[in-house]
């Protein structure tokens, strides 16, 4: 047993009392030596309509889920499934309205037959290039529209990414005047895919999982998707022989980041905060990453797989044009909310580009001359 003398007891005494006068006579823990509590943890899960770690589109889903997790310090944690692995890729948008997960992301154009002013905010035919509807989206006016759209879903829209102006796509047959649209069956979504099946074509809706094998057994006859750099990826070569360009149904595709309103809402607000500067990081990142990366697919499909690439006839795009002006006008006039967006739309498409005419196409025009 452990003896403490008479000058141990004095001693441990003074040291008790020096430690009490420390702490203002109380017996308390000193306020800087307590443990501040951790920071509560938030999971969220994205399920998107993309392939597994696709390039540009699905890896755009994972670098922002990324970005998320490290920008919040561990705070908010977002794990990605791919289509399939939580939900069907067509089924995006419900699943996130109702709470199944927290974040989607997709393309607005795959949920027009929920909401028909949504197919805008992806692409419109013969409409705005990235640069544009990005500058419509968010400083003009476009984006406290899409947010009226989707209210009564629970639903807040954010970009996530914009794949560019895409190709014109690939057929099994060479496409020689508007005739030959006639029965063609073809994958293009969207406002794209009305105007297709006014030139007497027939639109079909698939996922990207879905188009090679529909493409390979004649389901379908043609099929647009993205560009060279997603088309070489999913080995469409493989299954059809002519590519055409430009894609006038694709201008600048717009890639959607759904948001539960709900959960979001229970976020803290610098959450809030990063949640909506990852998105638009993501956009701009994406555009990046397919600019540096078509051209040397494209090359890879013309020079080593032979494909057979295609301006489409100018009398062809001539025509297109003119039926999506009527298939835009037609959509406008179906629908109050559709007319609403449609024209918040022409009307800046229309004063972007009187200041693109002295800008960005007289200079590449200078720069390309001879």
């Amino acid at each position: 047993m452990l003896k403490i003398n008479t000058w141990g007891k004095w001693a441990l005494a003074g040291v008790t009392a020096a430690v009490l006068s420390a702490c203002g006579g109380s017996d308390k823990v000193p306020e800087t030596a307590k443990v501040e509590p951790k920071p509560e943890k938030i999971e969220w899960k994205m399920v998107t309509t993309w392939p597994k770690n696709f390039p540009g589109l699905g890896t755009g889903a994972e670098y922002m889920a990324k970005n998320i997790t490290e920008m919040s310090g561990g705070r908010l944690t977002v794990k990605v499934y791919a289509a399939g692995e939580l939900v069907p890729p067509l089924e995006v948008f419900d699943a996130v309205s109702r709470g199944t997960a927290e974040l989607g992301h997709g393309a607005s154009y795959y949920w027009k037959g929920k909401v028909p002013a949504a197919q805008f905010f992806t692409a419109v035919p013969f409409g705005m290039t990235p640069q544009e509807i990005n500058s419509w989206i968010y400083h003009g006016g476009g984006m406290a529209l899409w947010e009226e759209i989707y209210e009564p879903f629970n639903l807040i829209p954010l970009t996530s990414g914009n794949s560019g102006v895409q190709m014109g796509g690939w057929f099994n047959k060479e496409i020689n005047s508007l005739d030959d649209f006639q029965g063609l069956k073809m994958r293009i979504p969207g406002l794209g895919g009305e105007v297709l099946s006014k030139v007497g074509g027939t639109p079909i809706n698939l996922p990207g999982g879905e188009i090679f094998t529909a493409l390979q057994t004649g389901t379908i006859d043609a099929t647009e998707f993205v560009g060279p750099y997603n088309d070489l990826a999913f080995g469409l070569y493989k299954a059809a022989k002519y590519y055409y360009y430009p894609g006038w149904h694709e201008p600048g595709s717009e890639m959607e980041l759904l948001v539960n309103k709900k959960a979001f809402e229970a976020l803290p607000k610098d959450l809030q905060a990063i949640v909506r500067a990852a998105s638009r990081q993501a956009t701009q990142d994406m555009l990046d990453e397919f600019t540096a990366k078509n051209n040397d697919a494209l090359q890879t499909l013309v020079t080593e797989h032979n494909v057979d690439l295609r301006p489409f006839p100018k009398d062809v795009l001539k025509a297109l044009k003119k039926a999506s002006e009527e298939t835009l006008n037609e959509v406008a006039a179906s629908d109050e909310m559709s007319k609403k967006v449609y024209d918040s739309f022409k009307a800046f498409m229309s004063k972007v580009s009187a200041w693109h005419a002295v800008s960005e196409r007289a200079y590449i025009n200078a720069r390309d001359a001879e």
